[in-house]
């Protein structure tokens, strides 16, 4: 299985560097030098990370073959993607890859059915589940620990108890709303793990 893990940015000083936007919880293991990376356009890689580096907060990527400040310019933008085994599970029990997620069935403590995940949206302050409900309509529950208390992977289902009006039709926050409210915040649009949608989602301590 494919799960994009990082997006090239611009290029850093004149030795070949990039900046990139890391969409992984496991950077240290998925952009590690020496890991060999397949690209979205496939025809710029694959790509093999030579070193990598932390200034002023963000990771430094050089890949192997890439000298110079246009070799770097040339690959901005471009999708950094790895193999991942679908069994494989992230080391952190209260994170999951955004495929173990979509199309579990949502129902409340009660056992009442809200509907079925159908994406997850990557926001700075916390991931939401996107719902699709019976009647067709969409809701955004944010993923946290207070909200969503379990989630259960053998039964195929997230358990989850919405504060008042997160559910109600005229107060839930429906997924046309979604662009307004995340605008450029989120970290791409994964979804079922192919090779252009990936990540994972870390469920936070509260709303």
């Amino acid at each position: 299985m494919q799960l994009v893990v990082a997006r090239i940015g611009r290029a850093h000083g004149i030795k070949g560097e990039v900046t990139v936007e890391v969409r992984t919880d496991e950077p240290e293991l998925r952009l590690a030098p020496g890991a060999v990376l397949t690209t979205e356009p496939a025809s710029v890689g694959p790509l093999t990370i030579e070193t990598g580096r932390v200034h002023s907060g963000r990771l430094l990527l050089r890949f192997e073959g890439v000298k110079d400040r246009t070799g770097a310019e040339a690959l901005r933008n471009t999708l950094l993607i790895a193999e991942v085994d679908p069994e494989e599970l992230p080391e952190d029990p209260e994170e999951f890859y955004d495929h173990q997620l979509i199309d579990l069935d949502v129902v409340t403590e009660d056992g009442v059915e809200v509907g079925r995940i159908i994406e997850i949206s990557h926001l700075p302050y916390h991931d939401l589940l996107i719902v699709e409900r019976p009647d067709g309509s969409q809701v955004m529950i944010p993923f946290v620990a207070e909200i969503v208390p379990e989630i259960d992977l053998e039964e195929q289902r997230a358990v989850i108890t919405p504060p008042p009006g997160l559910l109600d039709d005229t107060q839930a926050e429906v997924a046309s709303s979604r662009d307004a409210e995340a605008g450029e915040g989120s970290a791409g649009a994964p979804g079922s793990g192919s090779a252009s949608e990936g990540g994972q989602a870390s469920r936070g301590e509260d709303a």
